[in-house]
């Protein structure tokens, strides 16, 4: 399987962007330690699933895969299983109690004791490192881009998160919010764009409260900071909060043409009720003045959404006040979902998960419904204009055809002709779907 010196790392990711810049870090401390990585799961010692625990669906995908894994770990009782991130968080103890196969649980705060853990794990031990830090932030570590396309990357600018939405895990599994000192994220940025990426977003539970203290940085400064490095790197940012969406932020993307016309902001309910329930901090005349503000001053800005159907104690009127503040906003996508409860947070303490299932997901597909329709319209108003776009692959349809994004995040395919990855091209465009615009260069 491997020779005598070097140990195998496969590390799976489940979520979002932030487990996948968390799989890097880790790559990048378990490298420093004579450890490899490998993209083949055949050839692994060891396999680390990066874990999510925002859904309950997200823990099942786990489970399930670990029924998989335990095969494999009987044809090959030498091979090593970790579980990471928030899912080992959440479950701690339990999850060595319930599951077996397991040899190693490791937090989002203690990745850098895993080359620690794994020599008590090589002794026949099983270990466990769940501690949370005040302070952990990464900023020192240099992550392997496990990226394909080598033209995009994540860059973590903060961990954790203080929001305490009622509906959230994340505070108790990924800790307190603090920030990273803004020296190592120009650095990483400036080292990454040496490298040849083009494409580099900050990412945060609440990139809005970046703050750094010794120099009295916000995230407005920050992300013109990075847009500075050069004109030719393109500067996204997620995930915003509407609480704190400043004007300071949106002139600052006013002011860089290489900072995307692209805000992601939540709104997850467009009921207030429902909003003051999730503990939001914000209500719909609020959200909508942000939108109104983004939209004056940045009127080719992309909106896209999150949004969550059937909350403890919704009703038709509040799901219908969601349905009426996205046609009100014309989100160009949305990430949208069932309500799933999840343990020890505020909605588990206080609300009862009373939407039956079936009204759950009636309500989720009229929401998925009308996102097609908005999506398509906004696409729509793209055919006939010239669009610059990032080259970042082929299309899935075609090795003829490339695929890229525009600065709305809207997802261009073209033909290849003879443009490269991480080639900037014009494309006018002439047709769409709902999730696509489709072109050709100019």
């Amino acid at each position: 399987m491997t020779d005598n010196n070097t140990k195998y790392i496969y590390i799976e990711t489940y979520g979002c962007q932030m487990n996948f810049s968390d799989s890097e870090i880790v790559s990048s401390i378990m490298t420093e330690n004579d450890y490899s990585i490998t993209q083949k799961i055949d050839n692994a010692d060891i396999i680390f699933i990066n874990t999510c625990s925002i859904r309950d669906n997200a823990e099942q995908r786990v489970r399930k895969r670990l029924i998989q894994l335990n095969a494999l770990k009987k044809k090959n009782p030498d091979l090593k299983i970790g579980i990471l991130g928030c899912m080992a968080e959440r479950l701690k103890s339990k999850l060595l109690e319930e599951e077996q196969s397991v040899d190693v649980i490791v937090g989002p705060d203690a990745y850098r004791d895993l080359p620690k853990l794994m020599l008590a794990v090589e002794d026949g031990q099983r270990a466990i490192n769940v501690i949370l830090s005040a302070e952990e932030t990464y900023g020192d570590i240099s992550p392997v881009r496990l990226d394909k396309n080598k033209i995009s990357a994540f860059i973590s600018i903060m961990r954790g998160c203080q929001n305490y939405c009622a509906y959230c895990v994340v505070p108790y599994t990924r800790g307190k919010e603090r920030s990273r000192n803004p020296e190592t994220i120009l650095a990483e940025a400036e080292q990454l764009f040496d490298e040849g990426y083009r494409e580099l977003t900050l990412l945060g539970q609440n990139v809005n409260s970046y703050r750094w203290e010794k120099k009295i940085m916000g995230f407005p400064e920050l992300l013109s900071r990075v847009a500075k490095i050069n004109p030719l790197l393109r500067v996204r940012f997620a995930t915003s909060h509407p609480k704190d969406i400043s004007d300071k932020l949106i002139q600052t993307i006013v002011r860089h043409p290489n900072v995307c016309r692209s805000i992601h902001l939540p709104v997850q309910s467009g009921s207030n009720r429902m909003l003051d329930l999730m503990n939001r901090k914000y209500d719909r005349e609020w959200y909508l003045e942000r939108i109104a503000f983004i939209k004056k001053h940045i009127p080719d800005c992309g909106i896209s959404t999150d949004i969550i159907s059937g909350f403890c104690s919704e009703t038709e009127a509040d799901h219908q006040q969601t349905m009426s503040i996205m046609r009100e906003v014309g989100y160009e996508y949305a990430f949208m979902f069932k309500y799933s409860e999840r343990p020890d947070t505020l909605a588990a303490k206080k609300y009862k998960d009373d939407v039956p299932e079936v009204i759950k997901s009636k309500r989720l597909t009229e929401i998925i419904d009308l996102q097609q329709q908005l999506s398509l319209t906004a696409n729509k108003k793209n055919i006939g204009s010239v669009v610059e776009v990032l080259v970042e692959g082929f299309s899935k349809k075609s090795q003829h055809q490339l695929s890229g994004r525009n600065s709305q995040n809207k997802v261009v395919v073209f033909p290849k002709e003879n443009f490269n990855i991480g080639d900037y091209v014009n494309v006018k465009i002439s047709n769409c779907t709902a999730a696509t615009l489709i072109g050709k260069a100019v």
